[in-house]
């Protein structure tokens, strides 16, 4: 969000006169910028299969594979993009999360049962953090928010959250430095089906938001404890949830394969919610994670409905708030 600028009135016609060009200077200069516009649809690489997005530093977002683990780095301005981390072996990518502080990428790994971390400057694979044995365990390490205490990440076929606590200079600990977070309180889970899915938290970090594909309910979640209480939602369904996004009291929850965003907005102790409206888009094919930049949000397509290929088209869809 954008605050507004307040100006001050002028002391004397010469002050004001100046006042006047100086703006007139500033707007003559800023036109051609403000005139670029930003594509509507973001082409992907073909067969990318993706699932994640994050929003990084100025106009660069990256992109998550399904099918490699891959991270493709673009410009939401241009439209333009390369792979910044080149498929490694074993792994998928699904929620993703900037880290502004560190510029650290992090990455649900999905059935896999780990979440990873990437350095955005050279493409490295900076951290493994192996949260549950995958051949043990029905595990899928879906999302991830970054807060100042720590990475958070959701596990829909374990009623747990797994935490990595930020520490020394470069936020990042040891490999085992993590822990189950059993979700308690009023969290509703059902056994082989998808449950916890799309994370955010507020501002101060001390309070998460959770969706629950299956049954479309929305909690909130103490970071600490894991105690649950369900956030009471009228006004339309939240079925299918999955990434979500918070803007001041609104959240935005995708909603895959309705192919819309549910907006609803919350009240000031997210204990009631209200969904107040719904965007579609006309490019929506499967969209799964959205982020946001001024305001705009940003929508992956992940067209589960389409077989995936190699020649398959995949995008970034771009719709503005409302």
């Amino acid at each position: 969000m954008f605050d507004g600028l307040a100006l001050a009135k002028p002391r004397t016609q010469s002050v004001a006169l100046g006042v006047v060009v100086a703006v007139l200077l500033i707007v003559g200069l800023a036109v051609p910028i403000q005139a670029q516009d930003y594509p509507e649809v973001i082409p992907l690489p073909d067969g990318w299969q993706p699932e994640g997005i994050a929003i990084g530093e100025g106009t660069t977002f990256y992109v998550g594979s399904l099918a490699t683990g891959a991270i493709y780095r673009g410009d939401l301005l241009t439209g333009q993009g390369s792979v910044l981390v080149q498929p490694p072996e074993g792994r998928i990518a699904v929620g993703l999360a900037y880290d502004p502080v560190t510029r650290f990428l992090w990455v649900a790994g999905g059935p896999g049962g780990a979440g990873y971390v990437y350095d955005t400057v050279r493409g490295r694979s900076v951290r493994v953090y192996q949260f549950a044995d995958p051949a043990t365990t029905s595990t899928f390490v879906n999302d991830v928010v970054v807060t100042d205490y720590g990475a958070f990440f959701t596990d829909s076929f374990r009623p747990v959250l797994y935490f990595v606590p930020f520490g020394g200079s470069n936020r990042l600990p040891d490999r085992f430095a993590f822990r189950e977070i059993p979700l308690g309180g009023e969290f509703e889970f059902i056994e082989g089906a998808f449950n916890a899915n799309g994370i955010e938290a507020l501002p101060n970090g001390r309070t998460l938001i959770v969706i629950n594909s299956t049954t479309g309910k929305l909690y909130r979640v103490n970071p600490f404890t894991g105690q649950v209480i369900e956030i009471e939602v009228t006004g339309g369904e939240l079925t299918m949830g999955d990434g979500i996004l918070l803007d001041g009291r609104t959240l935005y929850v995708v909603r895959n394969r309705a192919n819309e965003i549910a907006v609803v907005q919350l009240n000031n102790v997210l204990t009631i919610g209200r969904v107040v409206g719904t965007i579609t888009d006309d490019d929506f094919d499967v969209p799964t994670t959205i982020d946001q930049y001024g305001d705009a949000l940003y929508a992956v397509n992940a067209r589960f409905g389409t077989p995936p290929g190699p020649d398959v088209e995949y995008w970034v869809t771009r719709v503005m708030k409302p």
